[in-house]
């Protein structure tokens, strides 16, 4: 957009509270949406693998990170009150009817918990930085880069001690106040930053997959509205986009989260089991996934990261994008009235 409709985009700019509205809005749409997906998916690997009975992972829609726990088989437990899942199709239809509608949403509020903190300070964050960058060097298309990956880094930052209790709540099964006792006794023995164990290799995957993203999903946007002759990018336009952008961002930063599934295993294990030895640094993991599994070691589980990150990316962008646009014309409007 430029000339007149920049000027105008500017003149009736939505404020920081309608920017944080709309990524919170987004962010429950996209959570509400993508869950059942996580669920069920979550259930065909525990079936079709016993060894991670018990154990926690990190799953990532490029928004944030979700925790999952396979059961251990004890008490009624999914896996006794559903059966053998025969495909997914089979598996929606089994968890809908055995474990209710319901079912299909577990772990949704303490996703929603992170995820929506976490996308209200990013997205808020990067159209201040991307505002701030064009006002100072005009329209460059390496801003949304910058911004993307400043904006991931602020975000991680300040929200990695929420997912650090997050995680450990969920994947110990604590309660509060042995949760409280835990944090207290990790910082007496390691210092205020042990709240911020994990940051290195979340940033490492995410910032440049926040820059990638951004980078990519601006100049599709903006070259499917030349295209189309159109100012301001329709819903179709912003999902596509997003869904694009998502996908390369995801499938060329994917070394780096398998890299932090790894690490974040580690760190999760020496604190279940109150080992002193430190987890390996994050080029000997990367390099002894190589060693085990070769280079394609390192683009393990491409296809769910992608079915995972592509429609998350696209409804969130495109709900964002919506909001926008409508507070952008409520703006407009108000300011015509007032004159």
């Amino acid at each position: 957009m430029m000339g007149s409709e920049e000027n105008e985009s500017r003149l009736y700019k939505i404020t920081t509270s309608q920017q944080a509205f709309c990524s919170c809005c987004g962010a429950v749409i996209t959570s509400v949406l993508v869950t059942p997906l996580d669920v069920v998916k979550v259930r065909l690997q525990a079936q079709s693998n016993p060894s991670l009975k018990g154990k926690s992972f990190l799953d990532s829609d490029g928004l944030t990170d979700h925790v999952y726990l396979y059961e251990n088989g004890t008490g009624k437990t999914w896996n006794k009150t559903c059966g053998r899942f025969t495909g997914m199709k089979d598996a929606f239809v089994k968890i809908a009817q055995r474990e209710g509608i319901k079912g299909l949403w577990s772990g949704l509020p303490p996703s929603l918990a992170v995820s929506v903190p976490t996308t209200v300070i990013y997205f808020t964050c990067y159209d201040q930085l991307r505002d701030a960058f064009v006002s100072k060097l005009e329209d460059n298309d390496y801003i949304p880069l910058i911004a993307g990956g400043i904006a991931r880094l602020c975000s991680a930052t300040i929200i990695s001690p929420v997912e650090m209790i997050r995680t450990r709540m969920q994947s110990q099964r604590l309660t509060y106040k042995q949760l409280l006792a835990c944090i207290s006794s990790s910082i007496t023995k390691n210092g205020w930053l042990s709240l911020w164990k994990g940051w290195g290799p979340t940033v490492l995957r995410d910032v440049p997959f926040s820059a990638l993203y951004w980078y990519n999903y601006e100049s599709f946007k903006k070259t499917l509205c030349k295209e189309a002759d159109i100012h301001e990018p329709t819903v179709l336009i912003t999902f596509s986009s997003g869904a694009a952008a998502g996908c390369i961002a995801a499938t060329l930063t994917l070394p780096f989260d398998v890299v932090k599934t790894h690490k974040q295993t580690e760190l999760w294990e020496t604190d279940i089991t109150q080992s002193s030895q430190k987890s390996a640094p994050l080029w000997r993991i990367m390099k002894r996934i190589v060693a085990e599994n070769g280079f394609t070691g390192l683009f393990t589980g491409i296809i769910p990261r992608l079915t995972k990150i592509a429609p998350a990316c696209a409804i969130m962008i495109s709900t964002y994008e919506y909001g926008k646009s409508f507070f952008h014309k409520l703006n407009k409007n108000q300011e015509m009235k007032n004159h």
